[in-house]
């Protein structure tokens, strides 16, 4: 859909340029002036040129989207077959978000997306299956331009140690039961030093890090997204003591899990 209409759509639905936890996939692209979209609590400004790739289980927030224009491509993860979700690494919950593109690339992206829209308002009357084959090979391009762009600003994601790999994982599965670096030593059959070295040199933090900014980051969706109080937050976490979950927090963004909330929804 395009900004337009997102725009009325978001209009007629109170409530609904709060924060969002998506369980889809969500391509957002800037054609003409500029836009604020917030991801994972970080701003991003998106210029012409522009993609912000929104990632299931992520929150974001629209802002003003009368500044600018450009289209929203929303996707289910089993939409694409098996090789181009992992070409394009489309499980990644660690991916990139944002791309600026410019010159060919942004031209062939552009060129790309204007397919997959033209075949998405020309094909209604076809039959539905049908409809969705050449909407998934349309789609398929321009997730395979968008992450394997010749030129693009910033290094793509480099393959990582298996090491890491595992690890991160681990976490994503288990970082509400387990915040101690042993404990995933022990269940991956490495060393809690080698862990802390592969976790260094993929994601610039130590594992112990990597660890709670997991934690602090699921908090801070959690408080952002829901209406829970601050102890089935703790308890939805891992913690066996809100005190305890308040104390954590604190710590590691300098602010009570209250203060956190009533900030972030004052704006």
């Amino acid at each position: 859909m395009s900004f337009g209409q997102l725009h009325r759509r978001l209009r007629r639905r109170p409530g609904m340029e709060k924060a969002q936890r998506l369980d889809f996939h969500q391509l957002l692209t800037v054609q003409q002036g500029m836009v604020r979209h917030m991801v994972d609590f970080t701003d991003y400004m998106a210029a012409p040129g522009a993609w912000l790739w929104v990632r299931p289980g992520q929150v974001q927030q629209f802002h003003d989207l009368t500044s600018g224009s450009g289209w929203l491509v929303l996707f289910q993860s089993g939409v694409l077959d098996a090789a181009t979700s992992a070409q394009t690494r489309l499980d990644d919950l660690f991916g990139r978000v944002h791309w600026e593109l410019a010159g060919d690339d942004a031209a062939a992206m552009e060129e790309a997306l204007g397919h997959l829209v033209h075949e998405y308002e020309g094909t209604a009357s076809l039959p539905a299956a049908l409809r969705a084959r050449i909407l998934q090979h349309l789609l398929a391009v321009v997730m395979l331009r968008l992450t394997y762009q010749a030129t693009p600003v910033g290094s793509p994601t480099a393959d990582h140690p298996e090491a890491f790999v595992r690890f991160r994982s681990a976490v994503e599965e288990r970082f509400a039961r387990a915040r101690n670096v042993n404990d995933y030593a022990r269940a991956l059959g490495y060393s809690p030093r080698t862990l802390s070295r592969a976790t260094t040199a993929s994601a610039g933090v130590g594992a112990k890090e990597f660890i709670d900014r997991r934690v602090v980051l699921e908090a801070k969706r959690l408080l952002a997204h829901e209406e829970d109080p601050i102890g089935r937050v703790a308890d939805r976490l891992g913690f066996d003591d809100a005190s305890n979950f308040v104390k954590y927090f604190t710590q590691r963004t300098d602010l009570t899990p209250s203060a956190f909330r009533r900030r972030f929804r004052a704006g």
